[in-house]
């Protein structure tokens, strides 16, 4: 096993082409990362709508006895939270994935 797992290591390797990111090799590019931060913001704000409308049909579900509607609540709560931490942390998981370390 370990030499399967030696030889595989040898075999990723020897297919490194060797070619890296550049910051400047598309036009436009200054305008695509401002479109996509705004998308982030725009993505944290629908996010946090969707949080808010949630646990209001939580509260509503819950004050009516409505077992239903208190779980469609609860289960779009944690859905917008766990989609606000992926998106706020998008920038961050992208770059520790991709080994990039930007200055």
């Amino acid at each position: 096993m370990l030499i399967c797992n030696e030889f595989l290591l040898q075999t990723v390797i020897l297919q490194d082409p060797g070619i890296t990111p550049n910051t400047n090799g598309l036009p436009g590019l200054p305008a695509l990362r401002q479109v996509v931060g705004a998308l982030l913001t725009f993505s944290l704000v629908i996010c946090v709508a969707a949080f808010v409308i949630s646990a209001a049909a939580w509260a509503m579900g819950s004050f009516n006895n409505n077992a239903h509607y208190a779980g469609k609540g609860k289960t779009g709560c944690l859905v917008a939270a766990g989609a606000a931490i992926l998106i706020g942390s998008a920038n961050t998981l992208i770059r520790f994935f991709s080994g990039i370390h930007i200055n």
